[in-house]
């Protein structure tokens, strides 16, 4: 299966998407000024343990690098990746 972290803009939230359309899952976001604050993450309990929610998180700072913003990793499993990938310190 194929699947694509997606900005949605107007749910305010990043999404992994696989390439039938399934909602695998999500990132809930804040934005104030240039802080992304990513509070809520979730994957669909029937695609855990896949790898798909580091993916996901791995999509969204990926974009946020390239839109030139800074992140609080508020969600614990957000707050976890950081600790676990240092590649992405400068976003702190």
């Amino acid at each position: 299966m194929n699947v694509e972290v997606k900005r949605n803009e107007g749910a305010r939230r990043y999404e992994l998407v696989s390439d039938s359309g399934e909602l695998i899952g999500l990132i809930d976001y804040r934005i104030t000024d240039s802080l992304i604050d990513l509070f809520h993450a979730e994957t669909n309990p029937a695609h855990g343990g896949k790898g798909y929610g580091s993916l996901m998180v791995t999509g969204a700072l990926e974009d946020i690098r390239a839109m030139g913003m800074s992140v609080r990793p508020s969600c614990p499993f957000v707050s976890d990746f950081f600790g676990r990938h240092p590649e992405y310190g400068d976003l702190l």
